[in-house]
């Protein structure tokens, strides 16, 4: 059955949720859903979703580094999204991990259903769990991380993959990109930063600095006609590598940005990526492409998924080491099959694919009304 004229609301809280229901959205739109679509101003969510060509309205923002911030701008968006959703009257909410979401949906008594990779987000987690009435999660991470942030055992809906797999399982490599960034395929690094305002990150780490700046230039010196791509995630940390980056950048061969349109093929053509968050290494990884993480913590179930099951992806937080590993892999040079979309995208195919699951139990769910 069609859900034509069914009014579903999704809420756009982060720049991975604005890549990862983009086919969601898609797919509602082939069904003459009735959309809303709201989104939060945080890093480049908004750019990501104008790439796109999105209709979204725009409500609120990120709360920064300090919790008494990210209660305030907790209640502000509340303020905000109550009278906009409440005239529309969803028959369904779909989010990745939106708070202020959620609440609403719980008080206004909307179905809800979320997707959440990332019980390490304890804080957000404990928030949402108790209100949302679904959430589909890997299986790779153990049920356990959510049970105990207050998740109901009976409501979780497991599926054998991860979140990339969305987006990555309808790709297909676009080599415009190099001529649109003046590169050579196998011939650039793309270096992502930490995502210091993250509250999961809040006391490991100044959120106007990066690690960056201590393993970048001794790769450098040894491999002066590589480009370095380094997407940060705030204008502090651009600031700050600007200035520790002063000397090296006189060469032309690094860019500092805060965003980046083509990622998937940015990652795809690249020679090694490099990131202190995990979305990016996950989608790098699973295209073959050989990655590093230099999160600060313990090596998330998405990443020990990933490495088991043979794809080229390490974790390595000491930036000397992330110096000696990347001029190994840097090095070596592509390997044979390297850029055989074809092959990766069998291996993928493996996998199951979250957004089609969500899909289909929303849309099931609404054809029983």
């Amino acid at each position: 059955m069609s859900l034509a004229k069914k009014k579903i609301w999704i809420d756009i809280e982060q720049p991975k949720t604005a890549i990862m229901f983009h086919s969601l959205i898609r797919r509602f739109e082939n069904e003459e859903s009735d959309l809303l679509i709201t989104a939060r101003d945080y890093d480049s969510t908004y750019q990501i979703l104008d790439d796109y060509n999105t209709i979204y309205k725009k409500i609120g923002k990120h709360g920064g580094e300090k919790l008494e911030n990210k209660l305030k701008t907790y209640i502000d968006r509340l303020k905000d999204l109550l009278p906009l959703i409440k005239p529309f009257s969803p028959d369904y909410f779909v989010t990745f991990l939106s708070i202020e979401g959620t609440r609403i949906a719980y008080g206004l008594q909307i179905p809800s259903i979320g997707i959440n990779d990332e019980p390490r987000n304890i804080a957000v987690c404990k928030l949402i769990h108790p209100f949302i009435e679904n959430i589909i999660t890997p299986k790779c991470i153990p049920i356990e991380h959510y049970l105990k942030l207050h998740a109901d055992p009976e409501k979780i809906i497991r599926y054998n993959g991860l979140d990339e797999i969305a987006w990555l399982s309808e790709y297909n490599p676009n080599p415009d990109v190099l001529d649109k960034f003046d590169l050579e395929k196998g011939n650039y690094l793309l270096i992502r930063s930490e995502p210091a305002h993250a509250s999961y990150f809040i006391d490991k780490l100044n959120p106007a600095e990066t690690l960056i700046s201590k393993f970048v230039p001794p790769i450098y010196q040894e491999f002066p006609n590589h480009k370095y791509i380094l997407l940060v995630r705030s204008e502090e940390q651009k600031g700050f590598l600007l200035k520790k980056l002063k000397e090296l950048r006189k060469d032309k061969n690094i860019i500092i940005t805060q965003y980046l349109p083509n990622m998937v093929d940015l990652c795809f053509y690249g020679s090694l990526i490099i990131s202190g968050g995990g979305t990016i290494v996950r989608e790098s990884s699973l295209l073959n492409v050989p990655s590093i993480e230099f999160f600060p913590g313990d090596s998330a179930p998405q990443e020990k998924f990933l490495i088991k099951n043979g794809f080229p992806l390490e974790h390595i937080k000491n930036a000397d080491e992330i110096s000696k590993r990347a001029k190994e892999i840097l090095a070596q040079g592509p390997l044979a099959e390297r850029f055989n979309i074809r092959l990766i995208k069998e291996k993928i195919s493996q996998y199951e694919n979250p957004i089609e699951i969500c899909f289909e139990f929303v849309k099931n769910k609404l054809n029983k009304n």
